[in-house]
């Protein structure tokens, strides 16, 4: 496993481990089920967790609590998580540092931690990001050693961007895939300059870059796949990386037909994240072993081709651009 830098954080591994899964909405997860697969993420060279406090009501949080506490006290492992998305209702006047602090607190008894290594704004209103002092809040936490560190996790690319003009942002976490490009146009790059971390989240759009989804395919009641394809619970971009399904099912076709038999679609996907240089870690998330080790195994894959990277270009400008390329 490769490791890379995320802001002043320090070092993480380059593929993480995203836990949206083992606290909710992907269908059933059982507990012997979700500890099974934080320790194949671990024991694949995966020290870098993200989270959330409403994953599961806090449910994600205490998995990765419990099951990494030698860990988490040792400093071998580098925990990320989330808060905003308690409030409800979910408004830009929410994100006071009174909300903050008890959100941080709730989360630090959850992962059993005295201070959290990063706390991220989760996806707040656009507003939010025109607010210094929900910034001033998060620098005042951090100054009382509730936090170490904290960034913002985005839907859009305007939001990075104003994000990261405060200077203690660390981390920008954003959607960003063969499927969602447009990052790359400029968001990076400022990143880069100002030595903020880029945490990639839905790397593999929700499955449909892992090749193994088809139309068949029905998903339960409480998966999101199933009930925010139109955006009906939180933003629609956050499901198959707000491709409509079909669309992406035949984007994904077309590139898996496009690349080299020995290149799983899945691989391909992660290193094409990965072979951008401002990217921190690409954070997919998997209760499955073998696909958690898969995952983990892109750190040490072979770098795209030129024709691979015009692959992943015609597909994207042939069936996915119209669809994402300005919502996002």
């Amino acid at each position: 496993m490769n490791h890379r830098e995320l802001g002043d954080v320090g070092e993480v591994s380059e593929v993480g481990y995203g836990a949206w899964e083992i606290g909710s909405d992907w269908g059933e997860v059982t507990e012997d089920e979700a500890v099974a697969a934080v320790e194949t993420a671990r024991d694949a060279g995966i020290d870098f967790f993200d989270t959330a406090d409403v994953y599961g009501d806090g449910r994600s949080e205490r998995i990765l609590g419990e099951t990494l506490a030698d860990e988490i006290a040792a400093g071998d492992v580098t925990v990320a998580t989330k808060a905003g998305r308690r409030l409800d209702p979910h408004e830009p006047d929410g994100y006071t540092e009174a909300n903050l602090r008890r959100f941080v607190d709730r989360s630090r008894e959850n992962l059993g931690v005295e201070t959290l290594d990063l706390v991220q704004l989760h996806c707040p209103p656009t507003d939010v990001y025109y607010r210094p002092e929900t910034f001033d809040a998060l620098a005042t936490l951090e100054s009382e050693g509730r936090i170490d560190a904290y960034g913002v996790s985005v839907e859009r690319v305007e939001e990075g961007l104003k994000a990261i003009e405060y200077p203690g942002v660390e981390s920008v976490q954003i959607i960003f895939n063969p499927f969602r490009q447009r990052p790359a146009e400029l968001f990076l790059d400022e990143a880069a300059a100002r030595d903020v971390g880029v945490i990639c989240r839905v790397p593999l759009a929700s499955g449909l870059l892992t090749g193994t989804l088809s139309r068949d395919d029905e998903f339960p009641e409480d998966d999101h796949r199933n009930y925010n394809r139109d955006g009906d619970a939180f933003d629609v971009g956050e499901t198959f990386a707000g491709v409509p399904f079909e669309a992406g099912l035949d984007a994904a076709d077309a590139l898996d037909e496009r690349l080299p038999d020995d290149r799983p679609l899945s691989e391909f996907a992660l290193r094409w994240i990965l072979d951008h240089d401002a990217v921190s870690t690409a954070i997919p998330g998997s209760t499955t072993p073998e696909h958690i080790r898969a995952n983990a195994a892109a750190s040490v894959a072979a770098a795209l081709s030129d024709a691979e990277r015009e692959a992943a270009a015609a597909v994207y400008d042939e069936h996915v651009r119209e669809h994402v390329h300005q919502r996002w």
